[in-house]
């Protein structure tokens, strides 16, 4: 996932989610070493305090470790990871039932068609 801010979000914040994405998706393993907050920084091209502080946020969630000498690590407790992933789902899920119901689509019509669709991939 790269990175791209939008407007109007706290830069921090998307920096979170680019972060959970790419450990629920296996970017950063569990247990994983993540690359300093310096290397992230310059990666997304932002200040390092910014990094710094979705890190904290991170640790503060329990989606990542300090251990003081060696950097910061993934969590590897498969309940977090788990949990993330449901989060994740339930997000993504909500988002794609608002927009159809917004294109008056009603919810046994997308039933149906979510049916059909997960059947077909």
């Amino acid at each position: 996932m790269e990175w791209s801010f939008k407007n109007g979000v706290p830069i921090y914040s998307q920096i979170i989610e680019v972060m959970t994405i790419r450990i629920a998706n296996g970017t950063y393993g569990p247990g994983e070493k993540l690359p300093s907050v310096r290397e992230l920084a310059l990666e997304a091209g932002v200040n390092p305090n910014t990094m710094q502080r979705a890190m904290a946020e991170m640790e503060r969630r329990g989606l990542v470790y300090s251990e003081r000498t060696s950097g910061r690590f993934v969590t590897d407790d498969a309940a977090v990871l788990q949990s993330l992933h449901e989060e994740l789902a339930e997000k993504y899920f909500r988002e794609y039932i608002e927009r159809l119901r917004g294109l008056g689509i009603s919810d046994e019509e997308i039933r149906k068609a979510s049916a059909r669709w997960l059947e077909s991939i």
